[in-house]
């Protein structure tokens, strides 16, 4: 094989172990848990503690996602959506992402544990379990997996205050409803765009039970009518200023229209609209909230 072959595979190889990642979710984490250290931080921030707790959510975020697509690896090759990841593909073979995945996550786990707190160790421990051997059995059994997995979608933000403060308090709360609140309509729309695939591979998630979309809809829309007032709450603990509540109620207000317009009109055109509306959602929020910190 020439030099420019060499090169090819070694892009393809690294390609196939970023795709294991689960890049976008791992940066939803390390984006979140980053917001929960600096709302966290009171005077100068610590930057040494700060890119430990960013490279061990990172790791965690890498682990968790490689090890997830090892456990789900059958059901992937069943779906438009994942039959093209390294594994069902045949690209990486099943011992490599597992001894990947595990790496990833020990790598994370120690870093958080010895160079942020134990807490914030023991969040990330119950973060990979709850993923791993909670909600990931329990898409193949429920409808309702999907709540129990935004458990640890909304822990990287907890981790990030605790890795500052070293305990969990109200800010840390706050901060995991309205990452978990968030995740409902992200995910019920997600699921509703491809509730063929999903039904294909087996899965019974809450948009292939329900025929109509009645049943989602109404999910989506109460989850994204808790946000409302779960947004405000920064501002009214004092952890944010009036420039982020206008902020927040408009941004959530917004979303809520974009739910209850899908919960009326049960179309796939609406539940891409609500799901592009969740991806500008967080991130404007968390940068709000960041800009205007008290």
């Amino acid at each position: 094989m020439n030099s420019s072959g060499e090169l090819a595979l070694v892009r393809s190889r690294f390609a196939d172990y970023l795709a294991l990642t689960k890049p976008e979710l791992t940066f939803l984490s390390v984006m979140t848990a980053m917001a929960g250290f600096y709302m966290a931080t009171t005077g100068v921030i610590d930057y040494v503690l700060m890119i430990h707790t960013f490279l061990g959510t990172a790791f965690v975020g890498a682990g968790a996602g490689a090890l997830n697509q090892y456990i789900e690896r059958e059901y992937d090759g069943m779906m438009r959506r994942t039959e093209n990841r390294p594994l069902p593909a045949g690209r990486l073979t099943p011992q490599e992402v597992l001894v990947f995945g595990t790496s990833m996550a020990i790598i994370g786990l120690v870093e958080l544990t010895l160079f942020t707190n134990p807490l914030t160790g023991f969040l990330a421990a119950a973060t990979i379990t709850s993923y791993l051997f909670l909600y990931t059995p329990l898409k193949r059994i429920t409808p309702f997996s999907t709540v129990i997995g935004g458990i640890p979608g909304a822990l990287p933000p907890m981790m990030g205050w605790t890795a500052v403060r070293g305990e969990i308090t109200m800010g840390a709360w706050v901060l995991f409803a309205i990452l978990f609140f968030w995740q409902m309509p992200h995910f019920f729309s997600l699921a509703w765009m491809y509730k063929k695939d999903y039904a294909r591979a087996g899965f019974p998630m809450i948009t292939v039970v329900d025929s109509d979309g009645t049943v989602a809809g109404k999910q989506i829309l109460i989850f994204s009518a808790l946000l409302l007032p779960t947004a405000a709450l920064p501002a009214i603990l004092g952890m944010a200023g009036l420039g982020y509540l206008l902020a927040g109620i408009t941004f959530s207000a917004f979303f809520f229209v974009c739910s209850l317009q899908l919960s009326l009109k049960k179309s796939t055109f609406w539940a891409r609209r609500v799901f592009f509306a969740s991806l500008i959602y967080l991130p404007a929020l968390f940068t709000i909230m960041s800009v205007d910190k008290l």
